[in-house]
């Protein structure tokens, strides 16, 4: 079944869901007490005032500004120089109080917003990513608001704030994980050939999908979108792996956040292959920390 609530796939929804998650995460910050701004999350050496700052640079980085001056790394190791360019971020912001933190974000956002309506692209418009790589508007807009709501939920789980599960964001983030399944299922779990696996994400966004692994040219496996687990063009019956679990814990997981064995799922099937696929799907951890 499609996602419900959908995903939205137009301009200004995706605009408007980018908006709702960073106000979701000032909202946040401005009901917290300095001391909660010092919180340990879910995110190994990341406080929720680290999470926010990554909130500000991110949208920094996105609009070309200029950024703070640099002091030490946040961490020792980082995995990309976008993660470096973060945790310098963070760094220069470390003496800063979590409200002055969240002012500047409070204040920037707004600019930000008004300025995103009013550019001159459209979601297929071409721009430079993050890693100077060419990405078009759209995606970079998605990645954006994934990131942002992996963030939002670090920040909740951590002051004992749950919410936003049925969010705009929340369906964005969803509808990523889902259709990454085929490719994880090839690339990263190593299912063979013959197999499928279901996601069934029981809520709030509900969904449900799937990924067959079938053999590809020069006898390679091959992922492909697989609606409703069954094999659309009637061949040989499928070994259907299903995998139950919410979009709380599928947040956690695809965020690398949680383990496999940290969250709590149902596999009906082939329990090897449904564990492969949940070590495998932290598809958002290298962006997202």
């Amino acid at each position: 079944m499609p996602l419900h609530p959908a995903a939205p796939d137009d301009q200004g929804g995706l605009l408007d869901a980018f908006e709702q998650v960073v106000q979701a995460i000032v909202d946040l910050g401005w009901a917290c007490r300095e001391e909660d701004f010092e919180k340990p999350t879910e995110c190994p050496g990341w406080t929720v005032k680290d999470h926010m700052v990554k909130v500000v640079a991110t949208e920094k980085a996105f609009a070309a500004l200029p950024r703070e001056p640099h002091g030490p790394a946040n961490r020792a190791e980082v995995r990309n120089e976008f993660n470096r360019m973060v945790d310098l971020e963070v760094a220069a912001r470390r003496q800063w109080t979590g409200r002055s933190v969240i002012s500047e974000l409070a204040d920037f956002h707004q600019h930000r917003m008004s300025q995103l309506r009013s550019l001159d692209v459209d979601l297929d418009t071409e721009i430079a990513g993050f890693f100077r790589e060419r990405t078009t508007f759209g995606d970079q807009l998605r990645a954006q608001i994934t990131e942002t709501w992996v963030h939002e939920q670090d920040v909740r789980t951590a002051l004992d704030r749950p919410g936003n599960l049925d969010s705009p964001a929340a369906t964005v983030f969803t509808a990523a994980i889902v259709d990454a399944l085929p490719l994880v299922a090839v690339r990263d779990a190593g299912i063979e050939p013959g197999s499928a696996v279901v996601l069934d994400v029981t809520g709030p966004v509900l969904a449900r999908a799937g990924a067959r692994v079938v053999e590809g040219p020069e006898g390679r496996p091959v992922g492909e979108a697989l609606f409703s687990g069954q094999d659309p063009e009637g061949g040989e019956p499928l070994d259907v792996t299903t995998i139950q679990l919410t979009t709380e814990a599928l947040t956690r997981r695809a965020a690398g956040r949680r383990t496999r064995d940290e969250i709590h799922f149902t596999i009906l099937g082939d329990e090897s292959v449904g564990h492969r696929i949940l070590d495998a799907l932290d598809v958002l951890g290298p962006a997202a920390s």
